[in-house]
């Protein structure tokens, strides 16, 4: 019975952990300027942001030019 209740708590613990770490905070920013490998953006909301903090950035897609 206790192995059963110890699996079931460590697979809980695993799943809160892992939970924690999949949610991203979704910013929006504006590209001011590029020089090299250094991009200087304007974020709203960028309080929550820290130097060092990892960070994911896509672009916004254009539109497909169609035509001869």
């Amino acid at each position: 019975m206790s192995k059963k209740l110890l699996t079931l708590a460590l697979t809980a613990a695993f799943i809160a952990s892992t939970a924690t770490f999949s949610m991203a905070a979704k910013i929006k920013c504006t590209v001011d300027g590029v020089e090299g490998d250094k991009v200087t953006m304007t974020c709203e909301g960028a309080g929550d942001l820290k130097a060092g903090d990892s960070v994911e950035v896509k672009a916004k897609k254009g539109k497909a030019i169609e035509g001869c």
